[in-house]
């Protein structure tokens, strides 16, 4: 380990490195974003940032929570970036940690844009988006070859908070085979009903996955038509991912958390419809 870290980019004074930390799972973190959190001065980090990651800090790190929860008191991104800078400015080694990858759906462009605006160096150090590697915990592939070639990432809220208004969901429902749906669950209601009024099938299959990759991780398996009222009844609780298409089926042969508990896994779950090849 020591080997490898002579080989890790240093976080310098002054820069501000902005890091994703990956779905949750410390396990889950880049070699580059271990490496700032054991050089860091200061943390900045989102409420999707676990205590498990956080515990990875040097000691005398200085951790500060500037989390942004939808429905509750949150820092604004304005004064987030501000924060960046000062500290940048002091001389401070700055580690802008977040949930997933830092340009998926994490606001990384405004922050890093304002450091431009700032004169203020920096580095970007990605991260596993919980979208890949969150479904992956949940036993459930965003591709698979007898499935889908496509799929398509989408945001449960706008800047607004409301359902995007921005989407194309005729367009989203008719030619995307997997949709991923982050920060969905408050909004679920809403964009099931749109998929449906655009023609996706009420049968198709949903899968919601809260705390991904967390030991409170929770999949419940469901359909179009049902995922909302199955959320409820469920108690699923944020963060959650939401994937609607016939991957969702593939759960029962490739759940490995699940047969680490003792599930037995289903061999064939598409029913003879996957490629058989030999050699």
């Amino acid at each position: 380990m020591e080997n490898l870290s002579t080989s890790l980019a240093d976080l310098e004074s002054g820069w501000v490195w902005l890091a994703g930390a990956g779905p949750g799972d410390p396990g889950l973190l880049t070699m580059q974003a271990w490496h700032g959190l054991r050089q860091a001065d200061v943390v900045v980090y989102d409420a999707l940032v676990g205590e498990g990651v956080l515990a990875l800090a040097r000691t005398g790190c200085v951790l500060e929570s500037a989390g942004k929860r939808g429905g509750k008191p949150s820092p604004k991104q304005a004064d987030i970036s501000h924060r960046l800078i000062q500290l940048a400015r002091e001389g401070k080694r700055v580690l802008r940690l977040k949930g997933g990858d830092p340009f998926v759906f994490g606001r990384g462009g405004e922050e890093a844009l304002a450091l431009v605006r700032a004169g203020v160096p920096f580095r970007i150090v990605p991260g596993v988006s919980s979208g890949i590697g969150g479904l992956a915990y949940a036993g459930i592939p965003v591709t698979h070859r007898e499935v889908n070639s496509a799929v398509t990432f989408i945001t449960g809220h706008d800047m607004t908070g409301d359902v995007p208004g921005g989407l194309d969901w005729a367009a989203l429902a008719r030619g995307a085979p997997v949709i991923v749906i982050y920060m969905a669950l408050a909004h679920l209601p809403q964009i099931a009903a749109r998929l449906l009024s655009h023609g996706r099938a009420p049968a198709e299959p949903v899968a919601i996955v809260s705390k991904a990759s967390l030991p409170e991780q929770k999949v419940i398996e469901s359909t179009l038509a049902a995922c909302a009222s199955d959320a409820l009844a469920q108690a699923a609780e944020p963060p959650c991912l939401v994937v609607v298409g016939e991957v969702v089926r593939l759960r029962a042969g490739l759940d490995w958390l699940g047969a680490l508990s003792g599930r037995v896994l289903e061999p064939d779950p598409l029913g003879g419809r996957q490629g058989r090849e030999v050699g």
